[in-house]
Formats: structure tokens, C-alpha cells, sequence
């Protein structure tokens, strides 16, 4: 990519500092989907085809060049961050976008939850560094990601449910002759008397690759962000790690904050990154310090470069798994660029009953640890999985955008040792699918065995059937329930949840010059989503960051134009 100067305004740092507000547009008719409790079964029956582990096409380099002005929108100042060009290393797993299925033979669509949203934050620097469409091969764009960094306007889970479900059916923008199916699975807030008390380690990478404005000293501000929420009856302990590893304090109460932030501002960054050996401290400490029925955290804050000791993503993956068996979970911080390694970081949250966020921005830090406190900190939901088992009388093929890295064989779902995703208080899980619609005999005709269908799908009334796994925090056995989804969650009148949600999708499939922009190119295909989202009757700050990053995109493309005069 040519050198380009770039001053663009991180819309990130624009962004009020209230809470994130769900866009309040048109409402559906579509009915309101049904739970109901089930004992599962082994679905080995159903496990016609085992999910493959995700293709990868393999850790990639980038070299962003960007020149830009970072606004912090809490003090209402500007600064300015000069990044001269570098071409460091920066790593990604990109993964094969997974294509159609037949339901004949496939009927279950089996993954595990996800609530991450580093992949959007991360796409946001490289937007601002002056990215167009055609910059982001080899830059891991994690559709589910992107969908997940919104809120939607879900309904709250009745009274004694832990989960609210929607779901509607309408048209597929990219493809005038399939359907869209939008999933939205809602767990509930957490009141201020309701939070239990917490045991939070601080583990913090000190290393040399920390030192420079956009990971340790935004780290540091982003920490004291979040001290602020905790109370005298929290302990907070602090690890950091670079050559070696340090206990800064241990259990100090929360509400100590000048003591808690002093240390923080005394961290200085230098040497190597035994990062493994940190987080067998950190876990130590946490272990030390554990709270019966409390929330027991590591909250790691690194850059994921780590060159010493245990390094390898199958190494960090044992060591996180055996860790998480302590009932310690864990929250993954990732900050800074040119050496940044993404694979190390989502590979450390999603195998350490974790979550993982990607901090650009301070204002992007008081999203994560101020405004979704409770979602980043309190589980409520662990190892939670989603099978989605569809009805081929209705359904011929079907395609989930995303969640290539969280796929699941169907016999997993009620595996209690196949690991899931964990749901904080107030998270939301959103999910697309693309629907190609059964047509009369359609399906595979086989020899040795009959398509029969049961009086369920012969009804046509049910599209599918939602079923979620998921665990209590401290539990170890899974409970099931069971959501139908039917003719009365089609409209041809969206809400604009729906409208969002595809959107996103729409510009992450752009984004990664999808094969199944059926109808579109890419530019096309972000055209229509810029359209789309401009047309919504809502007042999201977020959302009104998210149109303008896709104008900038589009704008940085056009600006690759070798005519083009940079300097002009």
C-alpha cells in the first residue's frame, strides 16, 4: 500500500460518554419467540457433517502508515499522536469464509457464543489510518465481531429467564433470492446491589513494545477508568510481567483508588515479555485471593507480543485452559500497533473463559470498562453455546456469517467438556444467517435412505428451532432451552435492528471481498450499507460513528486512485 498522510478524526474519540443507545426506529409485527425448557439428548444423530476446524490462511504481516489526531471526547481535549510509518509485524489468523450448507444433510448449525468486539475497534485504527477496501487482505475482519459491537434494541428476559431471544426473517440485500435471518440472544443487567464482590487481578504487560502512547499510557488512563466502578468490599491485585514478573499490590480494597492509580502511574515499560509466566502469577494471586460466589477476574492488558518462555498459540492454549479450570475467568485488554498480535490475544480469551476487547481510544476504554462494566466483568452465562437446527420443508441451504473460529461438531452442544462462550450481565449475541429457501422436493436425493420429514416440518410453520446450552458461573452442567422460530418472525417491513445488523454484515463481507456478494462488488455491496444505515431513525452516537467509518473507507478508496494528489 503507498505511503499515505493522513489526517483523519478518530470518530471513535467523538462519541458521547453515555451509554451506548439502542437505535429506536419501526418495530416489527413479528411475534416475540417462545422459550421453552428442555432435557437434551445427544445429537449424534444429526452430526452428518463434523464442523472442520477453521481453514486459516495464516499469520499475516501489515504495516498501517498513518499520520492522525486522536480526540478525547471525556476531557473534551485534542491531541496529537504522530506515528511515523513502520513495518513492523503485525498478526492475524485470517480464516475461509465458511460457505452454504444443505440442510438435507447438514440440519444443524452448531457454535459457540461470542460477545468480542476487538476485531471493530481494530478495523476503526486501520480506517483512520487511511484504509480502503482493497487494504484489508490479510487483516482478520471477524464479522460476528463487527455485529456484536452494537446494541440492539432486544426485549429484557421475563422474570426469572436469563435470556430474551428475537429473531426475524426478511431480504437479503447482496442477494435478491435468499433471506436473512438476525438471531438476537439478550441477558439482563445487573442491578448496583445485585453485583457480587469482586477479585480482580490486574496482569499488565511492561515490556519494551509497551512503551510508546498508544499502549501503556493509554493503558494506565483506561485503568482508572474502571477503578472507579469498584467498591470497598472488591480486592483489587496487581501483576506486571516484561523479563520477569512482579506483584505491584495484592487485595487491596477497591475503594482505595488513590493507592490503586499510583500504582498504576508508576509503571514504566522495558525489556522482554514473559507474558506466560505472568499469567501463572496472576492466576496464583487470584486463586490466593478468591471469593466464594464472587466474581473472580484476571483482567490482562497487553500488546499479545510475547517472546519469552511458553510463546506458541498451542502452548498458551494449554496453559490458559488448565488455568481456567481455577474458576478464574478472564478479560483480555488489547492495545497498540505495528508489533500487535491479535492471534495470541483471542486465543488466550477465547480458551480462558474470557472476553476480549481491543482499546484504540480512550473513548473506546470508557465503552468497555465504564459503559458495559457489568457485561465485561459479571458472567452470568458460561460456556454457552448456540445450535440452530433448521427445517428443510422450509430452509435449503443456510450460511452463518461469522463465527468461523467458533464453530462446533452438532454432538458438542451437549458435550459439557467442549468449551463455549461466556455472556456477561447485559450482553447481547447477535447472529446472521443467509437463508436460500427450500423449493418443492428440493433437497439431495439419496439411495440408501428417505427424506422424510416429521408433522412438525410438514406444517411449515417453524423455520427453525434455537436451542442454547449454558452453564451457571459456578457450575459444571450445562441447562437447555429451546426457542422456535416461525412464519411470524418473516416481515418485509425490518426493524432496524435488523437493518443494522445486516448492514454490518453487508460491510464486513465488503470488507473481506466476500465470494457471496452475490449481486454486488464490494464497492457496491458498501454503497448499499451506507445507504441503509443512513436511512435509520435512531440517535446511536455509535451508529453514527460506524456511517462515517464507512465513508471513510470509501473515500480512502477513491483516494487510491494513482491521479490522486495527497498533498493537495
Amino acid at each position: 500500500m503507498k505511503r499515505r498522510k493522513v489526517l483523519a478524526l478518530l470518530m471513535a474519540m467523538t462519541m458521547a460518554v453515555s451509554t451506548t443507545v439502542a437505535c429506536g426506529g419501526a418495530k416489527t409485527d413479528t411475534a416475540p419467540t417462545a422459550m421453552v425448557d428442555v432435557t437434551r439428548e445427544s445429537s449424534s444423530n444429526y452430526a452428518y457433517e463434523p464442523s472442520p476446524a477453521p481453514s486459516v490462511k495464516g499469520a499475516v504481516n501489515t504495516a498501517p502508515e498513518a499520520e492522525y489526531y486522536v480526540t478525547d471526547a471525556e476531557c473534551g481535549a485534542d491531541y496529537y499522536l504522530e506515528v511515523e510509518p513502520y513495518y513492523e509485524r503485525e498478526t492475524y489468523n485470517v480464516l475461509e469464509e465458511k460457505g452454504f450448507s444443505d440442510v438435507s444433510l447438514t440440519p444443524l448449525s452448531t457454535f459457540g457464543a461470542d460477545v468480542d468486539t476487538a476485531s471493530y475497534s481494530n478495523m476503526r485504527r486501520f480506517v483512520n489510518s487511511g484504509y480502503g477496501l482493497g487494504d484489508f487482505d490479510g487483516v482478520a475482519i471477524r464479522a460476528e465481531e463487527l455485529i456484536n459491537y452494537f446494541k440492539y434494541d432486544y426485549k429484557a428476559p421475563k422474570k426469572g429467564e436469563i435470556f430474551g431471544v428475537d429473531a426475524t426473517i426478511s431480504d437479503c440485500p447482496w442477494n435478491k433470492n435468499n433471506k436473512l435471518m438476525v438471531l438476537g440472544v439478550n441477558t439482563d443487567t445487573l442491578q448496583e446491589t445485585e453485583k457480587p464482590d469482586s477479585n480482580i487481578v490486574f496482569l499488565i504487560d511492561i515490556s519494551g513494545s509497551m512503551d510508546s502512547a498508544n499502549k501503556l499510557p493509554l493503558l494506565k488512563d483506561s485503568m482508572e477508568l474502571l477503578v472507579k466502578n469498584l467498591s470497598e468490599n472488591d480486592r483489587v491485585s496487581i501483576v506486571t510481567y516484561a523479563n520477569g514478573t512482579n506483584v505491584v499490590m495484592e487485595g487491596v480494597p477497591g475503594d482505595k483508588t488513590k493507592k490503586i492509580n499510583k500504582a498504576f502511574k508508576n509503571l514504566s515499560a522495558g525489556g522482554g515479555t514473559n507474558g506466560a509466566g505472568g499469567i501463572e502469577l496472576a492466576y496464583e494471586i487470584a486463586e490466593k485471593n478468591f471469593i466464594e460466589g464472587g466474581n473472580n477476574r484476571v483482567i490482562l492488558a497487553t500488546d499479545g507480543d510475547f517472546n519469552i518462555g511458553k510463546c506458541r498459540g498451542d502452548e498458551l492454549k494449554e496453559l490458559i485452559s488448565e488455568k481456567k479450570e481455577t474458576g478464574v475467568f478472564l478479560s483480555v485488554l488489547g492495545f497498540g500497533m505495528g508489533n500487535y498480535n491479535d492471534v495470541t490475544a483471542e486465543t488466550l480469551a477465547d480458551s480462558g473463559n474470557g472476553n476480549y476487547s481491543y482499546i484504540d481510544t480512550l473513548a473506546e476504554a470508557k465503552k468497555v470498562l465504564v459503559d458495559e462494566f457489568t457485561s465485561t466483568l459479571y458472567t452470568v452465562a458460561k460456556d454457552t453455546k448456540l445450535q440452530v437446527e433448521f427445517n428443510p420443508a422450509m430452509v435449503s441451504k443456510y450460511r452463518l456469517i461469522g463465527y468461523e473460529n467458533r464453530a462446533l461438531n452438532a454432538e458438542d452442544f451437549t458435550d459439557d467438556t467442549k468449551d463455549g462462550g461466556e455472556l456477561g450481565a447485559g450482553h447481547q449475541v447477535t447472529v446472521v444467517y443467509e437463508l436460500e429457501l427450500a423449493k418443492d422436493n428440493s433437497g439431495s436425493s439419496l439411495k440408501y435412505q428417505e427424506n422424510s420429514l416429521s408433522d412438525k416440518g410438514r406444517a411449515k410453520d417453524e423455520w427453525c428451532t434455537l436451542s442454547i446450552a449454558y452453564k451457571d458461573p459456578d457450575a459444571d452442567t450445562s441447562k437447555y432451552l429451546e426457542f422456535p422460530i416461525g412464519k411470524d418472525n418473516y416481515t418485509d417491513k425490518p426493524s432496524d435492528n435488523f437493518i443494522l445488523a445486516t448492514s454490518v454484515a453487508e460491510y464486513a463481507m465488503a470488507l473481506n471481498d466476500s465470494d457471496y456478494l452475490t449481486d454486488k462488488t464490494a464497492e457496491e455491496a458498501l454503497e448499499q450499507a451506507i445507504k441503509n444505515v443512513e436511512k435509520l431513525d435512531c440517535e446511536d452516537e455509535i451508529v453514527e460513528e460506524f456511517l462515517s467509518l464507512m465513508q471513510c473507507v470509501a473515500e480512502n478508496d477513491y483516494d487510491d486512485d494513482d491521479d490522486y494528489n495527497w498533498y493537495e
